[in-house]
């Protein structure tokens, strides 16, 4: 099935969708992508579908042929203060005010969205599987937030975040349980 290029109908339709929600450690990131019309790249899909190296193909030609697109993210302490969720609907928030290019209507991934002043918006459930604009999102919140995943697995390499991203991974928890956890585990999640 191929993915739908609107839902609204308006030409300045932004995809959003975030990725990290459900880790253990690091930010929140969030992407909002405005795309042509006529953008449908093969293999274009929900980044849970695709490998890495798929996704890592796919973001140099979303990044170049998007009308406009931005990321966000939410850090670990504002995770801890607000809520994972509250903490999303911000990074989202925070990619749409990057914008370049001011849309005309917010296509959110998922069932939830914390409305934005100023903006209509549709939530449309597993809508990173159904559109290209929230599928272009997922992919490059992903992207993003590996790659911002792999730097702080520089510093602390006992976790294993170049594989694991922060999820919540066997290996992950052994190494929380055998290290501490770091500045950037989510303390009000159930690290172990």
């Amino acid at each position: 099935m191929s993915l739908l290029a609107s839902h609204s109908g308006h030409f300045l339709e932004a995809g959003l969708d975030e990725a990290g929600r459900g880790c253990l450690a690091g930010p929140v990131f969030a992407a909002a992508v405005i795309l042509p019309p006529d953008f449908s790249p093969r293999f274009l899909n929900d980044s849970k579908q695709l490998t890495a190296k798929r996704r890592e193909a796919l973001r140099p030609e979303i990044c170049a042929e998007a009308v406009a697109w931005a990321v966000g993210q939410a850090s670990v302490e504002e995770i801890g203060s607000l809520n994972i969720a509250q903490a999303s609907y911000l990074a989202m928030h925070r990619a749409v005010a990057a914008l370049p290019v001011v849309p005309e209507h917010l296509l959110v991934d998922g069932n939830r969205f914390r409305p934005l002043v100023g903006f209509s918006h549709t939530c449309i459930i597993g809508g990173d599987g159904l559109y290209r604009s929230i599928a272009a999102a997922s992919i490059l919140a992903k992207t993003f937030r590996d790659e911002h995943m792999e730097a702080l697995a520089a510093e602390y390499p006992a976790y294993g975040w170049t594989q694991n991203a922060g999820y919540p991974t066997q290996s992950h928890r052994a190494a929380i349980l055998a290290h501490g956890p770091t500045p950037h585990h989510r303390m009000g999640f159930r690290l172990l």
